[in-house]
C-alpha cells in the first residue's frame, strides 16, 4: 500500500471517529442550563421579577381561600393545572440533594437551583402551616383534564384537599418532612435562619408520622436489580437502544432517577472503597456512573432516532408535548381569556406548541425507542418536574466529569 492510500485510510478513519464522537458527546453544562429553568416554567402563583420564562404569568392567586390558608405558589407538576404534594415533594427532595452532592460543579446555575428549590419549600411551608393539617392536594384533576387551559385562565374548581388525623395520609407528610429537611442542609451555609425554620417544620411533621428505615439493608440489592448484567431480580429492563424501562410508559422518569441513584451510590460506595455483588458479578463504582451516563446520553440524543428528549436541547427534540401552557398562546400573544373547551383546537393542532418549555424531559420514547410527537399521547409527550428533577444532579456532575 503506497503512502497515499495509507492516509486516506488515516483521513476517513479519523472522520469515522470524529463522527461518533459528535454523535456520543454532548454539552452538560448547556443541558443543565436548561434543566434548572424548566421550572419557572411550572411556577404556580405570582411570578418574580426575575422570571426569565417569560411566557408563563401570574396563576392561581387564589388557591387556599377555599380552607382559609395561603396556598398561593408551589409547582404544577406536569403538563396539567394541578398541584400534587406528594410529587412535588419528591421533586424538591431530589433538587435539594443534587444541590449537596454535586451543587459545587454547577457554577453559576447554582443561584437557580436554589430559586427553583426554595420555590417549593416556601410553598410548603404554606402548606403544612396550620398544626395537625397538611395540604396534599389543591385542584380537581377529572375537572382540571377535562380542560385545555393556560394556567393564567382557570377557571376549573381550586379545591383543597388536607390530611389529618381523621383524614390521614402519612406517606404525603413523610414525603414533605423529607423534602424539608433536605433543603435545610442545603441552606444551612446559605441562610441559616430559613434553614432552622424549615428544618423544624419538617421534625413537627415527623412527630406525627411513624418512617421505618430499611434503604440501608437493601440497597445493594436494588442497585444490583438496575444493572444490565444483573442475572436475577432486575427492576427494569432496557430497550434494545439501550433506555431503562417500567411497564406504564414515562420511561424517562425511571431513566433519570434510577441513574441519579446510581450515580450517588457509587461515591458512596468510592468512599468507603466498595464495590457490590451482583450474582457473580463484583460490580465497581465507575460501573455505576457508566450506566448513569448511558441514560443521561440516551435522553440527549444518543439514541437510535438521535432524538433528544429534554426541550430546546440539541437540532432535534420533541415540539408537540402535552402541556397546556406551552401549547396554548401566551398573554402577550393573545389577552383574551381562553375558556376551558376553546384550547381544544390547539390540543388537537398537528403544529408545534406555541411556547417553547426550555429544558423539559418528556416521557421519551417506548419500549422499542419508538416516539411519536404528538401531544394526544401525554404517557410519552408530557413533561414532569420529577422527571426533571434528579437530571439536575446527573447534568452538573456529568458537566464537571463529560468523560467518566
Amino acid at each position: 500500500m503506497n503512502r497515499t492510500n495509507m492516509s486516506m485510510l488515516l483521513f476517513i478513519g479519523l472522520v469515522g471517529i470524529m463522527m461518533l464522537m459528535g454523535v456520543a458527546s454532548h454539552n452538560y453544562g448547556d443541558a443543565l442550563s436548561k434543566s434548572i429553568l424548566f421550572y419557572e416554567g411550572q411556577r404556580s402563583g405570582k411570578m418574580p421579577s426575575n422570571q426569565r420564562m417569560t411566557w408563563r404569568k401570574d396563576s392561581a392567586l387564589g388557591d387556599g381561600d377555599d380552607v382559609g390558608i395561603d396556598l398561593v405558589g408551589g409547582y404544577y407538576d406536569a403538563g396539567d393545572n394541578i398541584k400534587f404534594s406528594f410529587p412535588m415533594a419528591f421533586t424538591t427532595t431530589m433538587l435539594a440533594w443534587s444541590i449537596l452532592d454535586f451543587g459545587h460543579f454547577m457554577g453559576s446555575e447554582k443561584k437557580h437551583a436554589l430559586e427553583a428549590l426554595k420555590w417549593g419549600t416556601d410553598y410548603f411551608l404554606k402548606a403544612t402551616s396550620v398544626p395537625g393539617k397538611v395540604v396534599a392536594q389543591v385542584g380537581e384533576p377529572i375537572a382540571d383534564h377535562n380542560c385545555w387551559e393556560r394556567p393564567e385562565d382557570m377557571d376549573t374548581p381550586r379545591t383543597s384537599y388536607v390530611v389529618n388525623s381523621t383524614n390521614p395520609g402519612s406517606e404525603v407528610s413523610a414525603e414533605i418532612a423529607a423534602a424539608l429537611a433536605a433543603a435545610s442542609m442545603v441552606f444551612k451555609t446559605v441562610d441559616r435562619e430559613y434553614s432552622a425554620i424549615i428544618l423544624q417544620r419538617a421534625i413537627q411533621l415527623v412527630m406525627n408520622t411513624s418512617k421505618a428505615d430499611p434503604f440501608v439493608r437493601y440497597a445493594d440489592n436494588f442497585i444490583c436489580s438496575l444493572l444490565p448484567e444483573s442475572p436475577t431480580d432486575k427492576s427494569v429492563t432496557y430497550s434494545p437502544g439501550g433506555l431503562m424501562v417500567k411497564p406504564g410508559g414515562s420511561n424517562s422518569q425511571h431513566a433519570t432517577a434510577s441513574s441519579f441513584l446510581l450515580l450517588a451510590y457509587s461515591r458512596y460506595l468510592a468512599r468507603f472503597n466498595r464495590s457490590i455483588q451482583c450474582g457473580s458479578a463484583a460490580v465497581t463504582p465507575s460501573r455505576l456512573i457508566e450506566v448513569a451516563k448511558s441514560q443521561v446520553d440516551y435522553l440527549l440524543g444518543s439514541n437510535p432516532l438521535n432524538m433528544s428528549y429534554m426541550v430546546g436541547y440539541g437540532r432535534k427534540f420533541p415540539g408537540k408535548i402535552h402541556h397546556r401552557g406551552s401549547s396554548l398562546p401566551s398573554i402577550d400573544t393573545h389577552p383574551r381569556h381562553i375558556k376551558c373547551k376553546d384550547g381544544s383546537i390547539f390540543f388537537e393542532s398537528k403544529n408545534p406548541n406555541l411556547n417553547v418549555l426550555t429544558g423539559a424531559i418528556v416521557g421519551g420514547p417506548d419500549q422499542n425507542d419508538q416516539y411519536n410527537d404528538s401531544r394526544v399521547d401525554a404517557s410519552h409527550s408530557e413533561p414532569t418536574t420529577y422527571i426533571n428533577a434528579p437530571s439536575v444532579g446527573l447534568l452538573s456532575y456529568f458537566k464537571a466529569f463529560p468523560n467518566n
